[in-house]
């Protein structure tokens, strides 16, 4: 849709009608000690025609390369009906369904998600979906805090092998709430928590665990071990989950005795091509009884005064929109464009599609592994791993992916990036879209920039 800025004219003709001579004076209760002043360094305005070159220059370099980087956003195979039938007019331009009369079918395709997503987690509730997966671990964190009348001490334990981009996000948030995330270490030989660690916290006041999985170096985790320490110390427990996965690995609601108590994650894998960075959105679950502290909308299927079946919005006394001052998050909209894309592609793929994608990226990724183990590359942990793995080149591993890049394979996440003790070591994920011939190309491009 272009952008069509008013002119002079109509500028000064609307402040005439408001009764003031210029923009300025709209702004006049701003004390000048707060106000920015002028912006220095900002580049002279730019025309339509140099903003999209620019931007189309931008967008090319995210083309043509053969990707192996997971870290959190996947490629994956999305079937050509999926958007195609996202990017109708319904769906494309629909906005946040307050009036059920007039929005049954945005209101059907959420439920559709919600019932869904609860089936693929285990769990008994979802909601309608958070901003991504990063800030949906935050609400998750609040969430568990809130729910957790038993805990006084809003002491969360994160493990160290949760994205850290996931940790970065939920401490941006939850600090200035005096809520406390505890580093876990995780096992350097195994690359995973080992449930014996929890140990030190036995019968401490804590709030919630975080277990991941799989979690950021692509280890599965000991979720039952976990979760069933969880549960005896009286903490509540907090799944971060790929949900494609969740197509071949045990759903957080069979963890350990009696499953997580929350979930979530972001949708990216389902449905959504990595498009630069965005937009994706963020899973949320829970058990029924945690329900009422969860933020953000509930689509509910119910019967009319014809016995004819309906969708509404439910629960939305939490919502900030309703009672601003009680709400318990200021989330209030959700990524509605993607959970449809998610709905029809898990329509599209079913439980056995959805199962044999999760098969071919551990396959894949596992069949990789193989294949670089003559050159002396092996996984640096020994833990089991599902479509992401770490490999040690033993040699800086920042120079070696960008003598990759430049042979057209974008080779892995460079973990110095965000652990130093890693430096030389990188996340490689090989999904379903790799071909035999696909691997093959990484492992000879992986051999010239090491050489």
């Amino acid at each position: 849709m272009p952008f069509i800025p008013h002119t002079e004219a109509e500028i000064q003709a609307m402040l005439e009608v408001i009764g003031v001579t210029d923009i300025e004076q709209l702004f006049d209760e701003i004390p000048a000690q707060l106000r920015s002043g002028e912006l220095e360094g900002i580049p002279e305005t730019a025309s339509e025609m140099q903003v999209a070159r620019e931007v189309q220059a931008f967008a090319e370099q995210d083309s043509g390369a053969l990707n192996f980087i997971g870290a959190g956003a996947y490629e994956h195979h999305i079937p050509a009906a999926v958007w195609q039938l996202v990017s109708r007019g319904e769906f494309y331009s629909a906005y946040t369904p307050y009036q059920a009369e007039a929005s049954q079918g945005t209101l059907q395709v959420i439920y559709e998600y919600q019932s869904m997503m609860t089936g693929l987690t285990g769990m008994d509730v979802s909601n309608a979906s958070l901003y991504d997966g990063a800030s949906s671990l935050a609400e998750a964190v609040l969430m568990a805090v809130r729910a957790n009348r038993k805990s006084k001490s809003k002491k969360i334990l994160m493990p160290t092998s949760v994205h850290p981009a996931y940790r970065a996000t939920t401490d941006a948030i939850v600090r200035n709430q005096k809520i406390e995330l505890v580093e876990v270490a995780v096992d350097p030989q195994s690359g995973r928590v080992d449930p014996a660690t929890l140990s030190q916290w036995d019968g401490e006041d804590i709030a919630a665990l975080v277990i991941p999985q799989p979690n950021f170096f692509g280890v599965l985790e000991e979720v039952d071990a976990l979760t069933d320490w969880a549960e005896k110390n009286a903490v509540l427990s907090i799944a971060v989950v790929n949900p494609l996965t969740l197509g071949l690995l045990k759903s957080p609601g069979e963890w350990g005795n009696g499953g997580v108590d929350i979930v979530c994650g972001d949708g990216q894998p389902l449905g959504a091509p990595l498009s630069s960075g965005g937009p994706y959105y963020g899973l949320l679950c829970c058990k029924q009884k945690h329900v009422r502290q969860m933020p953000g909308r509930i689509v509910g299927r119910t019967i009319d005064a014809d016995d004819k079946p309906g969708f509404v919005l439910t629960l939305q006394a939490r919502e900030q929109h309703i009672r601003r001052s009680k709400a318990t998050s200021n989330i209030c909209t959700n990524q509605g464009l993607v959970v449809t894309a998610s709905t029809i592609h898990m329509a599209l793929l079913g439980p056995k599609g959805l199962k044999e994608v999760a098969s071919h990226c551990y396959a894949n990724t596992h069949q990789l592994t193989d294949k670089l183990k003559p050159m002396g590359a092996t996984p640096l942990f020994s833990g089991e791993y599902f479509h992401e793995v770490v490999f040690d080149l033993k040699q800086p591993a920042e120079p070696v992916l960008e003598k990759m890049a430049d042979q057209g394979v974008l080779g892995g996440y460079a973990l110095g990036r965000d652990f130093p003790e890693l430096k030389n070591a990188i996340l490689v994920c090989a999904t379903e879209t790799k071909t035999e011939n696909d691997l093959q190309q990484f492992v000879d491009a992986l051999k010239r920039a090491k050489n």
